[in-house]
């Protein structure tokens, strides 16, 4: 088995049970591996360090086991997935200068974010492929496959909650989406 590090943010409805008897009863249920954070009413946060045989089987068990105790709490987002050059800098080990520097030096093949704004934002499993692939950087394979299984999770929870229809109408935009040639492909 291994260890895996991941924060799971929920959102709760008006809960009749008291915090602390609810941080109880989630120790109670298996869930002795995590810190919660509640600072926001209605939220939770819960950073886990959890075992499993996979990143999958280590962020479902932990959802199964809050969703135990508090049926009624939804998901919000698994992290690590969205993430800043700082974010992926801190998680790697050096500086955040050091991926813009990256980022700037290799604007062909540097993957695109999927949010620009006043911070621009990538799925983790696509900079650290890039870093493994392009740069030759030792990326430790548990925070890969965490990143993917969290990316996995985050789009499945996001899908569920989609309008049917407006799916359907995306399907066919994602087919002509599969047609064109990829960012940094030749042409």
């Amino acid at each position: 088995m291994k260890s895996y590090e991941f924060t799971l943010r929920f959102s709760i409805k008006e809960c009749a049970q008291d915090v602390d008897d609810i941080i109880e009863a989630l120790g109670e249920a298996g869930c002795n591996d995590m810190l919660i954070g509640i600072g926001q009413a209605g939220r939770m946060a819960m950073m886990f360090d959890r075992d499993g045989t996979s990143a999958a089987d280590a962020v479902g068990s932990a959802i199964r086991d809050v969703k135990a105790v508090i049926p009624d709490i939804r998901l919000l987002e698994a992290s690590p997935d969205l993430v800043g050059l700082t974010d992926t800098a801190e998680l790697l080990g050096f500086s955040r200068q050091n991926m813009r520097k990256l980022m700037t030096s290799n604007p062909e093949s540097f993957p695109a974010p999927v949010h620009e704004g006043k911070q621009a934002l990538w799925p983790l499993e696509t900079l650290l492929t890039w870093l493994r692939e392009n740069k030759q950087y030792e990326i430790d394979d548990s925070l890969l496959e965490l990143a993917k299984a969290n990316r996995h999770l985050n789009l499945a929870s996001a899908t569920r909650s989609s309008d049917p229809d407006q799916l359907k109408a995306f399907g066919r935009c994602w087919q002509v989406i599969d047609e064109l040639p990829k960012r940094g492909a030749p042409p």
